[in-house]
C-alpha cells in the first residue's frame, strides 16, 4: 500500500469518526428540541396570568398552580441552603486539607455510592428520620433536608473537581508571599474555581426541582390551595402536582391541559435558573481574568 493510500485511508477514517460524533451530538440536540417543542405546543395554550397566580379549583381541573410554584421554590431554596455550604466545604476539605489521605478516599467512595442511591430511597430515609424520628412531620423542613441530601454528592464532587483544575503553582505563589492556607483558599483558589463550582450548583438545582419520590414521603400535599405559613407546613410542588393530575386526578382527561401547562412552567423555572447561573458564571469568569 502506497503512502498516499495510507494517508487517504487515515483521512477517510477521521472524517467518518467525526461524522459519527457530529451526528450523535446533533441527535441529542434534536431530541431535546423535540421534547421541548412538544411540551410547549401542548402547554402554551394553558399559560395565562390566572394560571400562574391562582390556586387550583374543582379537583385541580381548573384554576392555577400558584401554590405549587411557591412550594417548589421553597423546596429548592431550602435544599440549597443545606447542601451548598456543606457540599462546598466538604469539597474544599477533601482537595485542600485531606488530599491523598485515606479519609478523603473514604469520603469519595461514600459520596460516589450515595450518588447512585435511587431517589425513592432518599424519600424513605427522609420519612424515617426527619418526619418520624425528629418529629418534623410532613413539612418544608423535612422535604428540604431530604432533597439536600439527594443533591449533596453532586455538589461535593463538582467542588472537588473544580479545585483540582486549579494549578498548584497559584497556591505555592500565595503561600510564598506569606498568606496562610486559609487565606490562599479564600482569596486565590476559590475565586478561580467558583465559575466551575456554579456548574455543579446548577445541576443540583435542576435535579432537586424535578424530583417527585423524595417529596412524596416528606412534604408534598395532594391538594392544598393555600400558601404555607411556616417551615413546618406541607406544600404543593410542581413535580408531585404533575404526577397527581396525570395519574390519579379526579378527571384525568379534563386536567390534561393543566398537566402540560405545569410541565411547561417547571421546565421554564429550571431554564431561568440555568440562565441566571450561567450569567453569574460568566461574570465571575471575567472577574477572575481581570484580576
Amino acid at each position: 500500500m502506497t503512502p498516499n493510500n495510507i494517508d487517504r485511508k487515515k483521512r477517510w477514517s477521521q472524517a467518518l469518526a467525526f461524522g459519527i460524533f457530529r451526528m450523535m451530538s446533533f441527535s441529542v440536540v434534536a431530541i431535546l428540541i423535540f421534547i421541548l417543542g412538544f411540551i410547549v405546543s401542548k402547554g402554551i395554550g394553558v399559560i395565562s396570568w390566572d394560571f400562574l397566580s391562582k390556586a387550583p379549583e374543582e379537583g385541580m381541573t381548573k384554576g392555577g398552580i400558584f401554590p405549587a410554584i411557591v412550594g417548589t421554590l421553597y423546596l429548592v431554596l431550602g435544599s440549597s441552603l443545606f447542601s451548598f455550604p456543606i457540599g462546598i466545604m466538604s469539597g474544599i476539605y477533601m482537595n485542600e486539607y485531606a488530599k491523598g489521605s485515606k479519609v478523603a478516599t473514604f469520603i469519595r467512595i461514600m459520596t460516589n455510592n450515595l450518588s447512585g442511591v435511587p431517589s425513592v430511597v432518599f424519600g424513605l430515609f427522609g420519612m424515617a428520620l426527619f418526619v418520624n424520628a425528629l418529629k418534623f412531620g410532613d413539612s418544608i423542613l423535612a422535604g428540604s433536608l431530604t432533597l439536600g441530601l439527594l443533591s449533596l454528592p453532586l455538589v461535593i464532587r463538582t467542588t472537588e473537581e473544580s479545585l483540582k483544575a486549579i494549578d498548584f503553582s497559584y497556591r505555592e505563589s500565595s503561600l510564598a508571599l506569606g498568606a496562610t492556607k486559609l487565606q490562599t483558599i479564600k482569596n486565590v483558589v476559590m475565586p478561580m474555581a467558583f465559575p466551575n463550582i456554579i456548574t455543579g450548583l446548577i445541576l443540583s438545582i435542576g435535579r432537586v426541582s424535578g424530583e417527585t419520590a423524595p417529596i412524596l414521603f416528606t412534604v408534598a400535599a395532594y391538594f392544598l390551595p393555600k400558601l404555607p405559613n411556616s417551615i413546618f407546613d406541607q406544600v404543593m410542588a410542581l413535580p408531585y402536582h404533575l404526577y397527581v393530575i396525570c395519574t390519579s386526578g379526579t378527571d384525568i382527561e379534563a386536567s390534561r391541559g393543566v398537566a402540560y401547562g405545569t410541565a411547561l412552567v417547571l421546565i421554564s423555572i429550571v431554564l431561568i435558573v440555568n440562565v441566571l447561573a450561567n450569567i453569574l458564571r460568566t461574570y465571575f469568569s471575567k472577574k477572575v481574568k481581570t484580576n
